[in-house]
């Protein structure tokens, strides 16, 4: 009989497990993958962005998906607690741009390293290659958990850890939404973010801007009226099949959610290739460019104001001939570009599949669940964390300060469970 057993070894599963470990030395991590941190090592580009360093407002801002849950975890465990977490264990962090915290070392490993070895410290029972094929509660208000080989074990408390559905080589292939609902949770529908989006319009299909990236430009997801639902400065990326890039993978949930919205498939997405100016001063650049070389053809003028396959396409959705000179350009041609520089209109379909999402959006309700404790409030001593929970952030150490967060908090709540006996 262990007092508490954590299924799942990513990021939450992990810090549950030192978190408990620190109350009793009776606790067993179950990870069906061969190998534990899976998903922080590959997390940052392999580097580990293991949190974000920005006020509570900013980092509740930057997690669209129910960030404001964590409000009341924050109260016991937060971003510094994390950062006094890894440095107390010999991993000194550095504060990058948007206020995202790495390793000195820049390596993943070492993050991973500091968890497992805290787990070996304190006795935690780990068991690699254990896939959890069922959970019971039983008539004792204890946890029956079952392996695919029949193995049994028994709690007194349990923590399922088991992530998403995105990036699914890493083990998080979703068993935790299934073990939650068998035991009375709700889930509520699943689906991408941090992804790419696709599109069918021509420029795309084409695949003549494929591999083209833009800087620093204003991407907007559009209401049905117009209106702009979403807009995110960053760098965006042309693909052979539609946009990805920072900027559009963080767009990229609210085509979806506009798509249910909406109630139809295509949805219009916005550029502003030039959010620092406003269109009067774009216009006067344009002008000055095109009246310091009025014989040129107008993309030899415009040549260097924004990368050329893109200029190309706003000459062509402005109806501009290759052969219009700077000495035959109208007002309103020249107005025409400005609009189409400021407000690029084009049309998406959709989203890359959850298996291709960073992150995956939907999960455990959280109505269902104690922010302070993260206990499920359906079946006592059951504690649910990370990203199984209905919470999603976008890239930047956010959806990494929510797993370890819940994580810490669930791990130390369930290894001090116990029943009230009534008498």
């Amino acid at each position: 009989m262990y007092q508490t057993i954590i299924i799942g070894g990513g990021p939450s599963g992990l810090m549950a497990a030192a978190a408990a470990s620190q109350h009793d030395d009776n606790i067993l991590l179950l990870e069906k993958k061969k190998g534990l941190g899976r998903k922080l090592k590959i997390s940052g580009g392999g580097r580990c962005n293991v949190t974000n360093r920005l006020p509570y407002d900013e980092i509740i801002k930057n997690i669209p998906g129910n960030g404001k849950f964590l409000y009341s975890p924050f109260s016991i465990f937060d971003n510094e607690s994390i950062i006094q977490f890894f440095e107390s264990r010999g991993v000194r962090l550095k504060e990058e741009d948007h206020g995202r915290m790495f390793p000195v070392s820049n390596k993943a490993q070492d993050v991973v390293d500091a968890l497992i070895e805290t787990l070996n410290q304190n006795n935690v029972s780990v068991k690699e290659m254990a896939t959890v094929s069922n959970i019971e509660y039983t008539d004792n208000q204890t946890f029956q958990v079952q392996l695919n080989d029949q193995t049994l074990f028994e709690s007194k408390s349990l923590i399922i850890a088991t992530g998403g559905t995105s990036v699914p080589k890493t083990g998080s292939t979703g068993d935790g939404y299934k073990f939650a609902q068998h035991l009375g949770h709700t889930i509520t529908e699943l689906f991408p973010t941090e992804v790419p989006i696709t599109s069918s319009e021509p420029f795309i299909t084409s695949k003549r801007m494929k591999g083209l990236s833009l800087k620093d430009v204003r991407l907007s997801v559009l209401k049905k009226n117009g209106k702009k639902r979403v807009t995110h400065q960053m760098d965006m990326l042309f693909t052979h099949f539609g946009i990805s890039g920072p900027a559009a993978l963080r767009c990229s949930q609210f085509v979806y959610k506009e798509q249910k919205y909406q109630k139809k498939k295509d949805i219009q997405m916005q550029i502003d290739a030039f959010p620092d100016l406003n269109a009067d001063e774009l216009e006067s650049e344009i002008r000055q460019r095109i009246n310091a070389t009025p014989d040129k053809y107008i993309k030899n003028s415009l040549h260097g104001l924004i990368e050329e396959r893109y200029l190309l396409l706003i000459l062509e959705y402005a109806e501009i001939s290759q052969s219009l000179t700077g000495h035959h350009i109208s007002k309103t041609q020249i107005e025409q570009i400005v609009n189409l520089f400021k407000g690029f209109t084009f049309t998406v379909n959709g989203t890359l599949p959850l298996d291709k999402a960073f992150v995956t959006g939907g999960g455990i309700t959280l109505k269902e669940i104690q922010p302070k404790t993260m206990m499920s409030k359906i079946v006592p001593g059951l504690y649910l964390c990370g990203e199984v929970l209905d919470i999603h952030g976008y890239t930047g150490g956010y959806n990494i300060t929510s797993a370890l967060v819940t994580g810490h908090i669930a791990g130390s709540n369930a290894s001090q469970f116990k029943h009230e006996i009534n008498t």
